[in-house]
C-alpha cells in the first residue's frame, strides 16, 4: 500500500493517506516524549521496536476476537491500519498502584489492586488531558452510553488477555492506555500498544520495562525496550 499525503503527525507516530480512503499508513518515529510533550528524546530503532510490539499485540488480541485497526505490517516501522473516527477519550486500566494513582490516593508504590481500576481522560494536550467520567463523554458529545459500555468491556477484556500473556513471560502489566475509534458502527482499538503506552515491570525484580525509564531519568530506556521485545516474541 503506497503512502500518499501526510494526514497527521503526532509525538510518536505519523499517519499517511493511501489510495484506499479507508486505510492509512501508520509510521512509528524514533522519538520519545513525556509530560504532554514537554520532555523530548529519541533513540535509533525505537520506531521499529514499537511497530513490532504493536503488530504482535494487535494480532494476538484479534485472535481473541478483540477488534483493532491493525491490518498488516508494511516495513520495519510502518503498519497499515484502518482509518477511524477517533474518540477523544484515553482509557487507562490500572492493576498496580504507581505514579499518579499512588500519589493521589496515598497508596503504597507497587501495591497490587484487588480489582482493576478503569479511568477516562479527555485527550487534549492544551487542557492537560483532564480526567473525566463516562457522563462527561456523553455530555460533551464524544461517545454514547452504549459506546462507553462497549469501550469499558473491551478494555477489561484486553487487560485480562495481556496480563495473562505477560505473566507467562515473567512480566507484570502495571497499567496501560488504550484509544478507540469508530469505523462505521463498529468500535475498534486504535493507536498503539507499546512500552510508550503501557507500564510493564519484571515480575521478580520490579525493574521498569517501559517509558518511565525516560520519563524519570532512570536510564537504559533503549535496552529495556529491546529486552521487552525479545521477551514478548521469543519466550
Amino acid at each position: 500500500m503506497e503512502k500518499k499525503d501526510l494526514l497527521y503527525e503526532g509525538k510518536a507516530k505519523i499517519l499517511y493517506l493511501t489510495e484506499d480512503q479507508d486505510m492509512l499508513v501508520q509510521v512509528f518515529k524514533d522519538d520519545l516524549t513525556a509530560f504532554n510533550g514537554t520532555k523530548k528524546g529519541r533513540f535509533q530503532g525505537k520506531g521499529g521496536i514499537c511497530n513490532a510490539l504493536s503488530t504482535f499485540f494487535f494480532e494476538y488480541l484479534e485472535n481473541y476476537h478483540v477488534p483493532t485497526h491493525f491490518q498488516k505490517s508494511l516495513s520495519e516501522n510502518e503498519m497499515l491500519v484502518r482509518r477511524l473516527e477517533m474518540i477523544p477519550v484515553e482509557v487507562v486500566v490500572r492493576n498496580i498502584a504507581t505514579a499518579t494513582l499512588a500519589k493521589t490516593y496515598n497508596l503504597e508504590e507497587g501495591k497490587v489492586l484487588p480489582y482493576p481500576i478503569i479511568e477516562f481522560f479527555l485527550k487534549d494536550d492544551r487542557l492537560g488531558d483532564p480526567m473525566i467520567n463516562e457522563h462527561h463523554a456523553y455530555a460533551l458529545g464524544h461517545a454514547t452510553p452504549e459506546e462507553m459500555r462497549m469501550i469499558t468491556r473491551v478494555a477489561s477484556k484486553v487487560n485480562a488477555i495481556l496480563k495473562a500473556f505477560l505473566d507467562r513471560r515473567g512480566l507484570l502489566l502495571v497499567d496501560f492506555k488504550l484509544e478507540f475509534g469508530k469505523s462505521g458502527k463498529d468500535i475498534l482499538i486504535g493507536d498503539e500498544i507499546t512500552p510508550d503506552t503501557c507500564r510493564i515491570w519484571d515480575k521478580k525484580t520490579n525493574k521498569k520495562m517501559d517509558k518511565d525509564r525516560f520519563r524519570y531519568d532512570m536510564g537504559g530506556v533503549d535496552k529495556v525496550y529491546k529486552e521487552l521485545l525479545d521477551r514478548v516474541l521469543n519466550q
